[in-house]
């Protein structure tokens, strides 16, 4: 099994390297940069200092630098870096330059926020489809697209050539519902089911569960609150 937490997995080396696989820490952060990168080209800026950006991204500059040298990205002293040939060199490494088709299934309260969300598009990720098992939500639309009956899931995805697939399914479903789109041939799968799926090799999983993140949040509060109980 291929299953990855909610850290990301370690990809190739971006253009113009030899491949290379890049720690999970670091590719984390290589998507702090791309977006303040994309900020950065939407004002106009052409170039940047690694000061500048580690400043944006919350992190050292000498950090900045190392993972940045894993895209084959290296910054001229006193220059900088050119804008839009890192940011070019960050979404190559990280996949973004290819034609992402996201399929939802699940139309409840979060699937519909997620297919309503516009800032994915511009990410690379096109949502294709939005599935539900509800004959009450099947055919309503959400957003520009029309729900489809779960029933379905296998011709749709397959028309519509969907190559990543989001859950956001209760946990008594999920392990069906994530079989069958690994059977219709999706290779990469984020899941925001409550429970822990099984996928066979050669599978990405990726799993979201915002209740852990929460408690891990809760406990540094009250870290911060009382720093002296160890308890």
């Amino acid at each position: 099994m291929t299953s990855l937490d909610s850290s990301p997995g370690a990809v190739p080396g971006g253009a113009g390297t030899a491949a290379k696989q890049i720690p999970p820490a670091a590719v984390a952060r290589l998507t702090i940069y791309l977006r303040a990168l994309t900020t950065l080209l939407a004002d106009g800026v052409d170039r940047v200092s690694s000061e500048s950006l580690a400043e944006a991204s919350g992190v050292s500059s000498s950090t900045l630098r190392k993972d940045l040298s894993y895209v084959g990205s290296y910054g001229t002293r006193g220059v900088g870096y050119e804008v839009q040939y890192l940011n070019r060199n960050i979404a190559a490494a990280l996949g973004l330059t290819h034609d992402w088709k996201v399929a939802i299934v699940g139309a409840g309260n979060l699937g519909k926020a997620l297919a309503r969300y516009g800032g994915f598009e511009s990410r690379g990720f096109d949502i294709v489809a939005i599935f539900d098992a509800d004959q009450m939500v099947v055919g309503s639309e959400v957003g520009w697209l029309r729900v489809s009956d779960a029933a379905d899931l296998e011709p749709v995805l397959h028309r519509t050539g969907a190559n990543m697939v989001v859950l956001a399914l209760p946990a008594a479903v999920a392990q069906d519902v994530c079989d069958r789109v690994v059977a219709a041939g999706v290779r990469s799968i984020l899941s925001f089911a409550p429970v822990m799926l099984q996928v066979p090799p050669g599978v990405n999983l990726r799993k979201v569960d915002m209740a852990t993140e929460l408690q891990i949040l809760a406990y540094h509060a009250q870290r911060a609150q009382d720093p002296e109980d160890t308890d």
